[in-house]
C-alpha cells in the first residue's frame, strides 16, 4: 500500500500533465472525482472541501487552473504532506484523481514553554522557574473528518487545563460546523501594572495571584476551507489576590478582585493565501467585532472592532511581496488595566519585542521583500520506514522588512512613552519552514529609538 501511495504521487506531482489527454472540445464535463492515498480521511469529507464535483461544466481552457485550484484547497487543510492530480478527458468527460500523502494525526507534544510573552522577553531575565512543562494531546483528523480533539496538561510556572473539541461538520449540508472549549488557568505571577512599557509583575510564593476559568462554544459557517464566518460566545470568570489591587487598584475597573464576563464574538475570515503556512502570493481579510458583557458589576461593557488585511505578490523570479496592515478600537465608559492590550502580544512592531504598548486603539502597518534561497521538496530519511515522517520539506528565504504603527492610550500613557507615539523598526531576517508546518525566523531589527537586537521566533510575521 505504501509502495503504492508513493509511485501514485510520484505521478502526480510530477507528471501528471504527461498524464493528461487533451480535450478537444470547447468545454468539458466532469464525469467523475477519486482520492488515493486518503487511509484515514474520508473521501466525503475531502469531495465537500472541492468548488468542482461531478457533472459540474466548465471551459476546457480554465480546467487546468480550476484542478490546481482545489489541488490547493486540499493541500491547506493541512492534513496532507502532499497533494497532487491526474486527469484523463474522454470525448469531453474528464475524470480526476487527487492523491495524497497523509500527514501523522496523533500528535503526544510535551510542553516545554517559556512563561514570558516571546523568547526575548524571558531571555531578558534568563529565569529557568519561569518555564511551563506537560503534554499537549491533540487528534487531527479524528473519525477521518477534520475534527480535532485537544486536551493540554501543564504544570511550572503557568498552570493550565484544557479541553477543546472542534467539528467542521454538523449540518448536511456540511456548511456549519461547531467547537466547545473549557480552560482553567492558574499563574504564579501577574503583570499589575506598565511603567517606561515593561511589566511589573507581582510573584506569590504561596498560592497563586490569579485564576481563570474559560467556557467557550462557537458556531462556523465554512463556504470552504477560505471562506468562513463565525459567532462565538465564551463566558470566563477571574479573580486575583487582594495584594494585585493594592498594587494598582483599576486592575478591575471597579476595584473588586474578581469578575465574571461574557464574551459574545462575530468574525469573517477570507484567506486566499497560496499557503496558510508561509503564504508567498494571495491575500488575507480578518475582521472581528466584539461585545463585552459583565455580569457582577465588576466593569461596563466594552465594544471590540478589529480588522486585518495583508496581499502578498509575486515580483519576478525567486523574489516576493507582502503589504498589510491591522487596527483596533476598543470603546467603553471604563477602562481597566487587564484589558489594556495592544501591541507587544499577538500583533507588535518588530524591534519592540522586549517593550509592550498597553492602549485602547492602535493601528499597524507591516511589509517585506522576500527571497527564496532554497527549497527542497523533502529531505529523504532512509532509516525511518513510515512515509509520514521519513521526507522532511525544508524551504529557507531571506527577508527585509519595515513596521510601523501607532498606539493610542488616553487612560495609561503615564510613564509609558511609547504610548500615542509612532512606533517604526526595520531588518533582516532568515526564515526556515518545514517539517507539519514549523516555521523558524531569525532577524536583526533596529527600531526609531536606534535600539538595535538579534530576535528569534516561531511562526510567520503578518
Amino acid at each position: 500500500m505504501i509502495l503504492r501511495t508513493f509511485l501514485l504521487l510520484c505521478l502526480s506531482l510530477f507528471c501528471h500533465t504527461l498524464a493528461a489527454q487533451s480535450c478537444q472540445t470547447e468545454s468539458v464535463v466532469i464525469d467523475s472525482i477519486s482520492f488515493e492515498g486518503n487511509e484515514v480521511s474520508k473521501s466525503r469529507m475531502l469531495l465537500f472541501e472541492l468548488n468542482l464535483a461531478p457533472g459540474d461544466t466548465l471551459p476546457t481552457a480554465e480546467l487546468e487552473e480550476k484542478l490546481e485550484e482545489n489541488r490547493r484547497r486540499l493541500f491547506n487543510l493541512r492534513l496532507f504532506h502532499e497533494v497532487g492530480y491526474t486527469y484523463t478527458c474522454r470525448e469531453g468527460l474528464v475524470t480526476v484523481a487527487y492523491t495524497m500523502q497523509e500527514r501523522w494525526y496523533l500528535y503526544p507534544i510535551p510542553i516545554f514553554d517559556l512563561a514570558d510573552r516571546n523568547f526575548n522577553a524571558w531571555l531578558e531575565r534568563r529565569d529557568w522557574g519561569r518555564v511551563d512543562y506537560g503534554i499537549n494531546l491533540i487528534r487531527r483528523n479524528f473519525r477521518g473528518r477534520n475534527e480535532e480533539v485537544r486536551i493540554r496538561l501543564q504544570q511550572g510556572f503557568n498552570k493550565r487545563l484544557e479541553f477543546i473539541y472542534r467539528v467542521p461538520y454538523i449540518s448536511r449540508a456540511h456548511k456549519l460546523g461547531m467547537d466547545f472549549g473549557i480552560a482553567d488557568y492558574r499563574s504564579r505571577a501577574i503583570d499589575y501594572r506598565t511603567l517606561d512599557n515593561r511589566q511589573r509583575f507581582f510573584v506569590q510564593e504561596s498560592g497563586v495571584p490569579i485564576q481563570r476559568t474559560l467556557l467557550t462554544t462557537g458556531l462556523t459557517y465554512r463556504q470552504s476551507v477560505q471562506r468562513q464566518e463565525g459567532l462565538r460566545l465564551t463566558y470566563v470568570q477571574e479573580q486575583v489576590a487582594d495584594t494585585v489591587l493594592a498594587l494598582n487598584p483599576v486592575y478591575y475597573s471597579e476595584g473588586k478582585p474578581d469578575r465574571q464576563y461574557l464574551r459574545l464574538e462575530l468574525a469573517k475570515v477570507v484567506n486566499l493565501r497560496n499557503s496558510f503556512v508561509y503564504p508567498l502570493t494571495g491575500s488575507y481579510f480578518e475582521a472581528i467585532a466584539a461585545q463585552t458583557f459583565f455580569l457582577n458589576g465588576n466593569g461596563t461593557p466594552v465594544t471590540t472592532l478589529r480588522a486585518k488585511y495583508v496581499d502578498y505578490r509575486h515580483l519576478s523570479g525567486k523574489y516576493y511581496y507582502f503589504v498589510g496592515g491591522e487596527a483596533q478600537a476598543r470603546i467603553s465608559k471604563r477602562y481597566a488595566y487587564a484589558d489594556n492590550v495592544a501591541l507587544g502580544f499577538r500583533s507588535l512592531v518588530r524591534g519592540y519585542e522586549l517593550q509592550v504598548v498597553g492602549g485602547q486603539h492602535f493601528g499597524l502597518f507591516k511589509q517585506g521583500l522576500t527571497r527564496e534561497l532554497f527549497q527542497h521538496e523533502g529531505v529523504h530519511l532512509k532509516f525511518i520506514k513510515s512515509p509520514k515522517f521519513n521526507k522532511v520539506p525544508l524551504a529557507l528565504y531571506a527577508n527585509l522588512f519595515t513596521d510601523a504603527g501607532y498606539v493610542v492610550d488616553e487612560v495609561f500613557e503615564k510613564g509609558n512613552p511609547l504610548a500615542n507615539r509612532f512606533l517604526a523598526g526595520m531588518g533582516a531576517g532568515l526564515h526556515l519552514v518545514t517539517f507539519y508546518d514549523f516555521v523558524f525566523r531569525a532577524e536583526y531589527t533596529i527600531n526609531r529609538e536606534k535600539a538595535g537586537g538579534f530576535y528569534l521566533s516561531g511562526r510567520f510575521p503578518f
